[in-house]
């Protein structure tokens, strides 16, 4: 999926949890040749060419453009998978894949676990006995540095911005890369597959991401803008600063 994947697990190494993993990896393995919009024979290529159909495709196919279609309608076309009209239904299906990879850990026992897709990440459980995970949130400006910690239990983060692959987010209403004054939008939720997709159309919208996200029941957001600002939801399980309302400036 061109990035890096990293697992975390905190619970005892069982032959049931060695294997879940072997099986998590591979269905990594498996999705990025599906979906891969890099792979020229890959079904998501093959299908935007019309080579095949749709019921030619594995039925993950079918279900992943369900969810893009029902994630459409949530973020009112902010989430699209065909910007620029053509089919990539990228944007859904990292998160969608780590979330998926999650829940094999976890039916095999592993409750403690941190998978992390390029900086998108669901968690279960806790890092230790009473110990909530912390994960650090890159500040899109400083390299190597911090912008915010999230803290908790049974979390999906969910980054979206420019700073590590460019103007990669396009404005699905014109086919461009969005120009929407943020420079990083990170959403907290309990699903990845609905964070990550929430987090795209979020920083596509700009300056109305943040009272959209706060109609959204369960999900929190922490952003930067291109002013070097930064504004968060109430209830966002973060560590930040300077300040407790909601903003701090540049």
């Amino acid at each position: 999926m061109g990035t890096v994947f990293s697992f975390d697990l905190r619970d005892a190494p069982t032959r049931a949890v060695r294997h879940a993993l072997d099986e998590a990896v591979t269905w990594l393995h498996r999705v990025d040749e599906v979906f891969s919009t890099y792979r020229p024979g890959s079904q998501i290529s093959r299908l935007a060419r019309g080579e095949i159909a749709l019921a030619d495709c594995d039925r993950e196919v079918t279900e992943v453009l369900g969810l893009c279609e029902s994630a459409e309608r949530l973020t009112d076309g902010w989430f699209s998978p065909t910007p620029g009209g053509r089919l990539d239904p990228t944007g859904l299906v990292k998160g969608w894949a780590i979330e998926r990879a999650s829940e094999i850990l976890e039916r095999a026992g592993a409750r403690n676990t941190c998978i992390n897709g390029g900086g998108d990440i669901q968690l279960r459980g806790e890092c230790a006995p009473g110990v909530p995970w912390r994960i650090g949130i890159a500040h899109p400006l400083l390299p190597g540095q911090l912008s915010t910690v999230v803290v908790g239990r049974d979390l999906a983060v969910a980054t979206s911005g420019t700073a590590e692959r460019g103007p990669h987010i396009l404005n699905p209403r014109t086919g461009r890369p969005a120009e929407s004054g943020l420079l990083s939008i990170t959403l907290v939720g309990r699903h990845l597959t609905d964070i990550d997709v929430c987090a795209t159309a979020g920083f596509a919208m700009g300056p109305s991401a943040r009272e959209w996200i706060e109609s959204l029941p369960g999900v929190e957001a922490f952003a930067v803008t291109s002013g070097d600002r930064a504004w968060w939801t109430e209830g966002f399980p973060g560590v930040v600063g300077p300040s407790s309302s909601g903003t701090w400036p540049g």
